[in-house]
């Protein structure tokens, strides 16, 4: 079952980054890197930061185990989706009203001719959110029921609709394209809730949201019993204690990338725009692997703590870090080697010149330093989920969050871009130790401990530098 939800997982997220790398070479060749692209990428920065939060495990690492215990379900489930879309919705709407203090935060650093033309496509992106939680609510009930696939591959009908609104949009200018862009982005959200709605009749949730929308009448009402409502306060309660941490604890990498957008907007023109490609291609190895394997791996290691069978949990994270440490360690040296070559081939077309390659193919060299110690810290934060432990990762993300904060404003002083993304590495770097140090250094050794494994990554490395050495004496940029 693990390893049928992770390839599940793992290929859903490839065809998505596929179908997401055809819409950045688009974006590039359309918007290139100047005003136009910057004002975008800031406006989806908050929406996509929560995309990525929400889809890629904080939800579902405070829900499931919620869901698990929850004596009463049917309520709990309908209870914290109405808690949620209704916050949400209002917030939107608070953005609406107030869309230049938002913009200024956003992209605090852009003048105010910047901010007047980017207020209404933040108020646009910002809708996305509320779409974002939907789709990840019924995402994560599906995985619940061991309903992988949904949440795997729905991102693709995003990224198909921004490409589509794209190519609509070559045949205009100026600011029309970036609206086109963000109504896209809109129309991609509601494609993907509706790809939800027969997996779940299929899995019988019609009947548990008509069951539970009962039980909210009758505790409105007030005319349920009281066992029924201790229940369901008691839930709910244990619910929202676990999520807020648990949705820093799971973020750091997301919520440092939306830091540097902040902080890249006092920088050069065009510098948000390195900053997004470059990372875009540091999550493609991060989500296929390390989010694959952790979303897939959550749901069995959650029950089997709850079952007390701590040894089947620890075997399933020896074989995971290892799988994740041969693989990451590859593409980290795979990437550094070859980072002019992959900017050059996804990226320099039309308006994205040979300077554009050479500084964002930097930025992403030095996002990799980070791509180990980030991808590692996925699956052991899940041991502390488990036990129920989200305040302890909130700290531990807290803190690497804020040691990469203080790099990020002393190096962008003296390497602009690029220290800004030295930063992010060592945020990871920090992420690592911390969760290495409350998972426990004894159960770390033991999982570390295989000579075999040991070997076979030596050797794979070595090959790898060899035939990379040898293809880039032919072909280099």
């Amino acid at each position: 079952m693990l390893k049928k939800a992770f390839f599940t997982n793992s290929s859903g997220i490839l065809f998505s980054r596929i179908f997401g790398f055809i819409r950045d070479l688009l974006t590039a060749n359309i918007l290139g890197a100047g005003i136009l692209s910057d004002i975008f990428f800031a406006a989806f920065k908050f929406p996509n930061l929560f995309r990525r939060i929400f889809g890629e495990g904080a939800f579902a690492q405070s829900f499931l185990p919620g869901l698990i215990g929850a004596k009463r379900k049917s309520s709990f489930i309908v209870s914290t989706f109405l808690i949620f879309a209704c916050s949400i919705f209002l917030l939107s709407l608070f953005v609406w009203f107030f869309s230049g203090f938002f913009t200024k935060i956003l992209a605090y650093g852009f003048s105010e001719e910047k901010i007047f033309l980017a207020r209404p496509i933040v108020v646009i992106n910002f809708w996305y959110l509320e779409l974002v939680f939907i789709t990840t609510f019924l995402s994560t009930l599906l995985q619940y029921k061991n309903i992988f696939w949904v949440n795997a591959y729905n991102t693709i009908l995003l990224n198909i609709f921004m490409i589509l609104s794209l190519l609509i949009a070559k045949s205009y200018e100026g600011m029309q394209i970036v609206y086109l862009l963000s109504y896209g982005v809109l129309c991609g959200g509601i494609a993907q809730i509706l790809l939800h709605f027969y997996p779940l009749y299929q899995a019988k949730y019609l009947k548990i949201f008509l069951v539970g929308c009962k039980d909210i009448f009758l505790l409105i009402t007030k005319k349920s019993k009281n066992h029924v409502k201790k229940f369901y306060q008691e839930s709910i309660k244990s619910f929202f204690k676990q999520f807020f941490p648990a949705m820093i604890g799971s973020s750091t990498a997301q919520i440092a990338a939306f830091i540097d957008t902040i902080l890249a907007s006092f920088l050069v023109t065009g510098s948000i725009s390195y900053l997004y490609y470059a990372n875009r291609i540091f999550q493609l190895p991060l989500a296929i692997f390390a989010i694959a394997i952790s979303t897939a791996l959550f749901p069995t290691i959650a029950r089997a703590i709850k079952n007390q069978e701590e040894e089947k949990a620890k075997n399933l994270l020896k074989q995971s870090f290892w799988f994740l440490m041969i693989l990451l360690t590859l593409c980290t040296l795979g990437g550094i080697l070859l980072k002019n070559e992959i900017i050059f081939l996804l990226y320099e077309h039309g308006n994205f010149l040979r300077e554009h390659t050479l500084i964002t193919a930097n930025v992403f060299a030095i996002y990799l330093l980070g791509l180990i110690p980030f991808g590692l810290a996925k699956i052991f934060s899940l041991w502390l989920y488990a036990h129920k432990k989200q305040g302890k990762a909130a700290l531990i993300s807290t803190i690497s969050l804020g040691v990469g904060l203080i790099c990020s404003v002393i190096s962008m002083q003296f390497l602009e871009v690029y220290g800004l993304a030295l930063a992010s590495s060592i945020s990871g770097f920090i992420l690592f130790i911390l969760t290495i140090k409350h998972f426990g250094i004894k159960n770390f050794f033991w999982i570390i401990a295989s000579k075999k494994y040991f070997l076979l990554l030596i050797t794979l490395l070595i090959l790898e530098f060899l035939i990379l050495q040898a293809f880039l004496t032919f072909i280099h940029i």
